[in-house]
């Protein structure tokens, strides 16, 4: 063990000594990295951050039915579900393709229109640019990149409206289907129960009346006096015994009909709101600003990491260097 541990210690003060005999070339390759590094940082174009922050709504649908979920109010913020749904949105091509187009990002990009690979650069580009995370409080964290911080602003905030358009589309996509189906079965029951009244109509029309009134009918016949109200109430009795029956069938399913019809309007009405409601789907924490300092480049780091990296690459360098001359001396 203290073998191994003198062994080291040799080891380290050869190192250093090494260094130290080396310290011309390694100190000049150092500061040669570190001068590089800064003329590069210097050199590059800076870009700037635009923030916008949003919470997800619980709900996108106004509920008709009286068995209300009270965590779907329109006023509650959404859980991790609807967060992790709207970052799905937020990086889907919906919003990249209306941002592109809006914003003319393939010119923006200086992405050549005739450059087969156009499309791969520009996702990426724009993938590098965009960034949307969901943080540990449940809200969603726009980030936009740009070297034009009030067009980075701008954009961020678009994004933040297009949230709504979007989810709107993507929900009257899936609602509106099941409102056509509605409305047609909301008009066949209106045309059956219309069709119906039209009958009665007809048959009240003939002199059938219902069958609490018919009831009468005999006990009018006893009572009556005059010979031709004999006959006219006769008429109406024989008329009511031919088509009492059909009188009261209409008037069972006449009665149905409407009872369907109300219950059925719950639905219709539900179904309406969710294909016409122009919802807002999110709650706007913050506001992207103008960026009034760059984001990137981090000058100091990069000198840092270069002057770094320039150290460690001239010392194995070296070291490499000088085990490999050892090597052709003993082969020698």
């Amino acid at each position: 063990m203290e073998e191994s541990e003198s062994t080291i210690d040799r080891e380290r003060q050869n190192l250093l000594v090494f260094i130290w005999k080396k310290r011309l070339i390694i100190l000049g390759f150092t500061g040669a990295s570190a001068v590089l590094a800064l003329v590069v940082s210097l050199l590059m174009t800076p870009v700037y951050r635009s923030t916008a922050i949003v919470f997800p709504a619980a709900t996108s649908t106004v509920s008709f039915s009286e068995q209300r979920n009270a965590k779907a109010a329109a006023m509650d913020f959404g859980e991790e579900e609807h967060a992790e749904q709207l970052v799905q949105i937020l990086q889907s091509s919906r919003i990249r393709d209306r941002v592109v187009k809006e914003f003319d990002l393939m010119k923006h990009y200086d992405i050549d229109q005739s450059d087969p690979n156009k499309h791969y650069k520009l996702v990426k580009q724009y993938g590098n640019n965009f960034l949307f995370v969901r943080t540990r409080y449940g809200s969603i964290q726009i980030d936009v990149l740009d070297r034009d911080p009030a067009l980075a602003a701008k954009m961020a905030n678009k994004i933040v409206d297009l949230i709504d358009t979007v989810k709107n589309e993507m929900v009257r996509e899936r609602t509106w289907p099941a409102y056509e189906i509605n409305l047609r079965k909301k008009q066949q029951l209106i045309k059956e129960r219309d069709s119906i009244l039209g009958k009665l109509d007809s048959l009240s029309s003939l002199g059938v009346i219902s069958l609490d009134g018919r009831t009468n009918l005999f006990q009018a016949y006893v009572d009556a006096k005059n010979p031709n109200e004999k006959a006219e109430i006769k008429r109406t009795i024989d008329v009511n015994m031919k088509n009492g029956s059909t009188f009261d069938g209409l008037e069972f399913i006449r009665n149905e009909k409407i009872m369907q019809l109300e219950q059925f309007q719950v639905s219709y009405e539900q179904a309406e709101s969710d294909a016409y409601a122009v919802f807002n789907h999110k709650f706007i924490v913050e506001r992207a600003v103008v960026a009034d300092k760059k984001d990137k480049p981090k000058r100091m780091i990069i000198v840092l990491l270069a002057t770094l990296g320039g150290f460690v690459f001239i010392v194995f360098a070296l070291l490499i260097s000088d085990r490999v001359r050892d090597l052709r001396k003993l082969a020698n």
